[in-house]
């Protein structure tokens, strides 16, 4: 679709090319711009004449600074390449950042699973903004935009929510703002909507469009060179019935709405979240438009139904299957010295692609050691990827699309001898994703209000993770959807919900920690109440026994993992014997004995008690959000 900020990308046509993360080598691995002149890594890009091509073209405009989102028109969180416009003008690679230019500054924001590979791929052109929230950006550039200077967008990249909380924050200053002007996860409700997949965006299975859907007509707006025979038959594009689909151009959606929006006595239904403003301010007056946050598509979709739940289920055996054949095999080689990270990566996506009905990874795979495992979402290239050694954490985050599901699963291992900082912060780790994954609450109960669970056992040592707790997930869909999860702007938990967990712990330049299950919510039997809930992880690989002390370990705790452990046993066991694999059988029966508890545990009583604390206050958050 074509909108105002689109020269941006056509400012160069060479092609990015950049490397995810500084390798193990002897030169330092993040810029210094202190120094004269700076010092900058070979995996920093060099934006400057990127940065000039911009501030030329704002200038005849009047701009005095340009906003730059790292999303596309649907506002999803992974985009294709010709959408990568952060990436381009910085050099950063990482899924979230935003970006703003003026004549003599130009800052990235970004959240701190990034910092340190912004300062690895970022040169001296750029600032790294630490505090990644709308106000911070609004704040900057009320500081720096002089009054009455004009804030470049695009409308296309920014959702109505987004440009309010801009506005809001930006007219309540007691000075002359800025004035804004727009010079210049649909996929998700689509995709869900009408069962269709697509490829436009990599790992995932979606394709660009739009839908407008009346009491009397659907219309969905595609490129319809992308439209086969077999697909018009299916969507019986060629009828005229209420629930016959009518193909239209992608590029003529604004021109349907406005004339639908034209027509007396009509509303139009948007959510504030996943519509981008160039759609909304359309939709004129205002008496016509019904807000909601968030798609009843996509709230609808976030619920699944018995089958999908079922079939998600039994994608994420199969997964199992390929992610024991890669620890098992690493166990083998990596004594030899002779494995690298790229080379694990490459291994369990190949073992994946040989379980029925797989299409692929879900994302490209995090395969982290040593001081790269301490990135969040690091990634190995052929320039970046170290040895894996037996003196070395190694974790390994990653999942598969299946024609039934999608999984993400991470999991953190060590061949040697970990120190003893390592086991505990591990093991705290685990306890983290125990504590939640065992919490009965009420329905309706956000994941925000159980999320510190996560973080307890870490915070008693004074450590902690900087990124969320969990995501949702989808079937055969997007490794993370929304709107389910345990962010303050997630919806309440309800039962047939799929989410992860995922505590984590990262020592900057020495190692990393992360363990993560998929669980699907369930009905749960109390004593006394109903309408309760809990979690039922469907994920089936065994932790490392090695960086585990059952000593920390609550019997409530321990009790859990073994019968988690049970259920590996009784769900994974029978699958590797269909298959044939009885190595891998006797790998999961070796790493699923029971544990025994090897020490008494403080923490059993007061962790029940702050589980009751933590439901009491849940309980009165969702009374008073109810008036």
């Amino acid at each position: 679709m074509p909108s105002n900020g689109g020269w941006l990308l056509a400012l160069s046509v060479a092609a990015l090319t950049v490397n995810t993360i500084g390798a193990a080598t002897s030169e330092r691995t993040e810029r210094n711009c202190s120094v004269t002149p700076p010092y900058l890594p070979s995996t920093a890009v060099n934006t400057t004449i990127r940065l000039q091509e911009l501030r030329e073209h704002m200038l005849p405009m009047n701009i005095s600074a340009y906003i730059i989102p790292g999303t596309d028109a649907h506002l999803s969180e992974y985009i294709a390449p010709r959408d990568a416009r952060v990436a381009f003008m910085t050099g950063f690679t990482g899924s979230a950042g935003s970006v703003v230019v003026t004549q003599t500054k130009a800052s990235l924001w970004t959240d701190s699973r990034y910092w340190v590979q912004a300062e690895r791929q970022m040169d001296c052109n750029w600032d790294l903004e630490t505090d990644f929230s709308i106000g911070s950006v609004a704040e900057w550039l009320i500081a720096e935009v002089p009054p009455g200077g004009e804030i470049g967008f695009d409308p296309f990249l920014f959702s109505l929510s987004d440009n309010k909380d801009q506005q809001r924050l930006w007219t309540t200053d007691e000075k002359d703002c800025a004035r804004c002007s727009s010079k210049s996860h649909t996929h998700w409700c689509l995709s869900g909507l009408f069962n269709m997949r697509g490829n436009d965006i990599p790992y995932n299975p979606f394709f660009y469009s739009y839908t407008l859907l009346t009491m009397d007509e659907i219309w969905l707006f595609v490129h319809m060179n992308r439209v086969t025979d077999d697909l018009k038959e299916y969507l019986n594009a060629s009828c005229d019935g209420a629930l016959c689909v009518q193909l239209k151009s992608y590029d003529s959606v604004l021109d349907h709405v406005k004339q639908y929006v034209a027509t007396p006595g009509v509303k139009v239904w948007i959510g504030t979240e996943y519509t981008n403003y160039a759609l909304y301010e359309i939709i004129t007056p205002q008496d016509k438009l019904m807000t909601s946050t968030y798609s009843p598509v996509l709230m609808a979709k976030a619920v699944k139904d018995e089958t999908e739940q079922r079939i998600l289920r039994d994608a994420h055996i199969r997964d199992a299957v390929a992610v024991v054949q890669l620890l098992m095999w690493l166990e083998k080689v990596v004594p030899n010295g002779k494995e690298t990270e790229l080379s694990a990566a490459e291994y369990v996506n190949h073992a994946r692609s040989k379980q029925k009905d797989n299409r692929g990874p879900s994302f490209e795979t995090i395969s982290a050691s040593g001081p790269n495992a301490a990135l969040a979402h690091y990634s190995p290239t052929n320039d970046t990827s170290r040895k894996l050694t037996v003196d070395e954490m190694y974790l390994v985050d990653s999942g598969g699309q299946y024609l039934d599901g999608t999984t993400d699963i991470t999991r953190t291992v060590h061949w040697g001898n970990p120190t003893a900082l390592q086991k505990e912060a591990f093991t705290r780790v685990l306890m983290g994703n125990i504590e939640i994954s065992r919490t009965i609450f009420p329905t309706g109960t956000r994941g925000v209000n159980m999320e510190m669970l996560g973080r307890r056992a870490l915070w008693e040592l004074g450590l902690n993770y900087g990124h969320g707790t969990g995501h949702g997930v989808g079937n055969y869909f997007g490794v993370h959807e929304w709107p389910v999860g345990f962010q303050s702007n997630n919806i309440p938990f309800r039962a047939g919900m799929f989410t992860s967990i995922e505590p984590g712990f990262y020592k900057e330049n020495d190692f990393g920690i992360r363990i993560e299950d998929v669980v699907v919510i369930v009905p749960v039997d109390t004593k006394y109440g109903h309408n309760y809930l809990t979690f039922d992880t469907v994920s089936l690989v065994p932790y490392d026994r090695k960086l585990i002390d059952t000593s920390l370990l609550s019997s409530e705790q321990l009790q859990w993992l073994n019968r988690y452990y049970e259920t590996i046993r009784r769900l994974l066991v029978p699958e590797l014997d269909s298959q044939g694999l009885h190595e891998e059988k006797k790998w999961v029966l070796t790493n699923t004995e029971p544990f025994i508890h090897s020490g008494s545990s403080a923490t059993t009583t007061f962790s029940s008690s702050l589980t009751i604390f933590l439901l009491g206050i849940t309980v009165l958050h969702n009374v008073i959000e109810a008036f």
